[in-house]
């Protein structure tokens, strides 16, 4: 079997390498409490779309730093008053919620979805700066001179109080609400369950934000290379590496993990160089729920065929 990081029966067993804040789950129940004092002040504006079966609207609510956070939502039209299952979705590092037509299967099984720009990135959410676009190289090691300030703790805030914006909504099944994403969207829809223990179901493909440390050693070309780049201009001698790497243990999934209730299914490339498979697994064996790990001897960090369907299938069925 092919692999580049460690061989399958040590990643079985293998459980990361980022120290963990001794405080991490105080941290972030006060995170939380402080998150919900905000005036989200929602707003929803409808989209013109020509497929009668949906309705599509923009999203747009206030969050950490008073920064306006965008999903597009996305609905079936019908006439019975029963609730709804909801799809939270999230993209990738960069990227942003794309287009109406990619919700349409989720709309057909009869699903809401909502789809969050992630701040600071490729869509429509302002970053706490108030600008809208692109402030995104950095995003892993931005803030990272205080812990509050940690730029991937307010986007896990984000994603966090837009689970509760969809419980709160009247046509949606609040104990029916389920995250997926690939790679930063893997990583979120993770920190979204973790974040909210009523998150029913998380579909995540090769999640990024996993065990930083044991990124920065195997050198990968990814996002993770922000980490070496800030001790190349702030700390060349690596004086600081144990409280650096400390903190980004606050936003690291491997520890945020243990707090998902939810039914879980993760797959991971063991030729994935941009999320390398000891990063994945580190988090994946922390995990205290049900769960299942989709392994993909020949793939890296790319399409994989067999994952839609499977993923699909997987928070659709009861």
């Amino acid at each position: 079997m092919p692999f580049y990081d460690m061989p399958l029966e040590e990643l079985k067993k293998y459980m990361g390498k980022n120290p963990c804040p001794p405080d991490i789950d105080e941290y972030w129940d006060n995170a939380i409490k402080e998150a919900e004092k905000i005036d989200l002040n929602i707003e929803l504006k409808k989209i013109d779309y020509p497929d009668n079966s949906v309705e599509a609207y923009d999203l747009y609510f206030t969050s950490t730093n008073n920064a306006r956070i965008y999903a597009l939502y996305v609905k079936p039209k019908k006439a019975s008053k029963e609730k709804s299952p909801c799809i939270l979705e999230f993209h990738g590092y960069g990227m942003n919620s794309k287009t109406i037509d990619t919700k349409l299967k989720w709309a057909n099984a009869g699903f809401h979805v909502l789809s969050m720009d992630c701040r600071g990135q490729g869509g429509k959410s302002t970053d706490p700066g108030g600008v809208i676009g692109n402030t995104l190289r950095g995003h892993i090691i931005r803030g990272i001179e205080d812990r509050d300030t940690l730029m991937f703790k307010h986007i896990f805030i984000d994603t966090y109080l837009l689970s509760k914006i969809a419980e709160s909504f009247e046509d949606i099944d609040k104990d029916n609400i389920m995250t997926t994403g690939a790679s930063q969207g893997g990583g979120l829809a993770l920190a979204c369950a973790a974040l909210n223990p009523n998150i029913k179901k998380v579909a995540a493909c090769y999640p990024f934000l996993c065990d930083y440390k044991r990124a920065w050693e195997l050198n990968c070309d990814s996002a993770y290379t922000e980490i070496r780049e800030w001790f190349r201009l702030f700390d060349p001698l690596h004086e600081r590496e144990e409280e650096i790497f400390t903190r980004l243990g606050y936003i690291d999934l491997q520890h945020l993990g243990k707090r998902i209730k939810g039914k879980v299914l993760v797959s991971v490339g063991l030729e994935d160089h941009i999320c390398p498979p000891s990063t994945i697994f580190a988090m994946y064996n922390k995990l205290n729920t049900d769960k299942q790990m989709l392994i993909y001897p020949d793939y890296g960090h790319e399409y994989i065929p067999d994952w839609d369907d499977k993923a699909f299938r997987f928070l659709v069925n009861k």
